[in-house]
């Protein structure tokens, strides 16, 4: 039985370890580790009500950082290496701390555009210092926002930004966003959802270049215009925190590859955006940045650590993800790919108001709805179920 646990991670997984832990019965020493010297805190609420001037950061502090889970902090101070054998980990400002079990929960980080410069007005979005550094730009009334890239994020910040009444340029690479996870039907109404709301939107474009010496000027773009701003968020993707792991022992390859039960090395466990693992359900490795998987993930590594092999059971839970941007709520559960099928069940893409299934391997494999919750929450069992494409097609039309 392991007397002393840490958790590297202090955001959603690794709190949500931490509550597992007590909760079922861990009494020995707990401690989490967080480069981030912020009381635990969540994300999705950086790009919209927080970014939006709407919330104070008070209001996203995670439960688990309010209880009583008698946690030896360590915010600030970010792991440097783990060293499986020893079961130690090395701590940036030059202590370790022991362990006989470990969740790691580095999450990812943003990646940054090859060649970006340290400019101010040039910002990523990933801390809550990070938002609140784009908030004060935003405060500060900018003729103009560029949103350098179309995913989730660069969307939510792009609806959050013309909420505040600014203009907006998007600029995607893709010829339509979410392309690749959607498919290009899907992302063209995405495209048309930002167009609907006065955002400048420019699809198949890339950046050449940053302008101004002090501060952002403009943004030179592979078109060769150029669209002045004083303000550019980038949001093109995030890499998993696995830099500080390597020489572990550790398996990585985009992320923390572990077993179907997320043990990835005797006593050391991974959840959260870093995990990788493999799921019988949809046949592959998968790693997931979804707020839910977090959650989940974080409570099955805790469990784990508490049980022996033959105790172990396997995580593989139907994925759940879910995106604010203006009056849509856009909830996806399951898996969609530009090479799945898919088909529109309810509403209309017309409407942007509709739920689609997709499918791979002649079974349904997602369900996803624009301003349709009670649909994709019915039809997230067709998924769970593997239910044949045309059957399930045949009964999501039905409901």
């Amino acid at each position: 039985m392991a007397e002393r646990i840490a958790i590297v991670g202090a955001s959603l997984a690794g709190m949500h370890a931490a509550h597992t832990l007590r909760r079922e019965g861990f009494d020995g020493q707990l401690t989490v580790i967080d480069a981030d010297p912020h009381t635990p805190y969540d994300r999705p609420p950086l790009s919209k009500q927080v970014l939006a001037g709407e919330w104070d950061p008070e209001r996203i502090t995670l439960p688990a950082a309010h209880e009583d889970l008698d946690i030896d902090w360590r915010l600030g101070r970010a792991a440097s290496a783990l060293d499986v054998g020893a079961r130690r980990l090395s701590l940036a400002d030059g202590t370790a701390v022991s362990f006989d079990g470990c969740v790691v929960a580095t999450g990812a980080a943003p990646r940054r555009l090859p060649g970006q410069p340290e400019l101010a007005g040039i910002h990523l979005l990933r801390t809550l210092d990070d938002c609140l550094a784009i908030r004060a730009d935003l405060d500060a009334g900018p003729s103009r926002v560029v949103v350098i890239g179309a995913g989730f994020i660069g969307a939510e910040v792009a609806a959050t930004c013309r909420h505040r009444g600014l203009p907006v340029t998007l600029v995607e690479v893709a010829q339509v966003p979410l392309e690749r996870a959607l498919g290009r039907e899907i992302g063209q109404v995405c495209a048309d959802l930002h167009r609907d709301q006065g955002v400048d939107m420019r699809l198949g474009t890339a950046v050449e270049a940053f302008l101004g010496d002090r501060r952002l000027e403009g943004v030179v773009l592979s078109d060769g215009s150029v669209v002045d701003t004083e303000v550019a968020v980038v949001g093109v993707g995030v890499t998993p925190n696995t830099v500080w792991l390597e020489g572990s022992g550790l398996r990585l390859d985009d992320g923390v590859v572990c077993d179907e039960t997320l043990l990835a090395a005797p006593g050391v466990v991974a959840a959260g955006d870093i995990a990788r693992w493999p799921s019988r359900r949809f046949g592959e490795l998968l790693r997931v940045e979804h707020w839910e998987n977090a959650v989940q993930q974080g409570e099955a590594a805790a469990r784990r650590l508490l049980v022996n092999d033959e105790a172990a059971e396997g995580f593989d839970p139907i994925p759940w993800f879910w995106s604010d941007q203006y009056d849509r709520k856009i909830q996806l559960a399951g898996r969609s790919s530009a090479d799945h099928a898919v088909e529109v069940v309810h509403g209309s893409l017309g409407e942007k108001r509709f739920v689609a299934l997709y499918g791979r391997d002649g079974v349904v494999t997602g369900v996803l709805g624009f301003n349709r919750p009670r649909h994709v929450m019915q039809l997230r069992q067709l998924v769970a179920d593997a239910v044949p494409w045309a059957e399930a097609v045949e009964r999501a039309r039905q409901l």
